[in-house]
């Protein structure tokens, strides 16, 4: 199995219910390593920048609200399939729907506040990544 990046996103109601380190911890926990990490506040325009795939969906202004109405914490995790691995750690979207234990069946409010987001695949983990963090911000070993 190769060894793959995801990007996460720590959401704005992640981030207002002081749960930054509750989530990193289970993070590391289930065997990622974060590459890079940092705090932000998104603006409309990089937070619609950033879901533009969803730009023609019903939610998308929602989202960019959402996603813009404070600060957020991007990561860079790697681990051996790390894509569907952590797709499953963090639950379903609507998290009535999550297994329970993962972080949204434990800690997300609604679809729309869902704690946690996770790349979809491993071009968009790349490409995901790309957009917050430059590959010279990137940690290439934690030795």
């Amino acid at each position: 199995m190769a060894v793959e990046r995801t990007l996460t996103i720590l959401k704005p109601d992640c981030v207002r219910k002081n749960l930054i380190g509750e989530v990193t911890k289970r993070i590391q926990e289930a065997g990622f390593t974060i590459k890079a990490m940092k705090l932000t506040r998104l603006t409309k325009d990089t937070a619609g920048g950033f879901y533009a795939v969803h730009k023609e969906r019903p939610f998308f202004d929602d989202l960019v609200e959402f996603m813009s109405s404070g600060p957020c914490v991007p990561m860079i995790l790697e681990k051996e399939n790390a894509i569907e691995d952590f797709r499953t750690f963090i639950g379903a979207t609507n998290p009535d729907e999550a297994e329970e234990g993962t972080i949204r069946a434990d800690f997300a409010d609604s679809i729309g506040e869902n704690i946690v987001h996770g790349s979809d695949s491993v071009e968009n983990g790349k490409i995901e990544a790309a957009y917050f963090f430059p590959e010279s911000e990137v940690v290439a070993n934690n030795a």
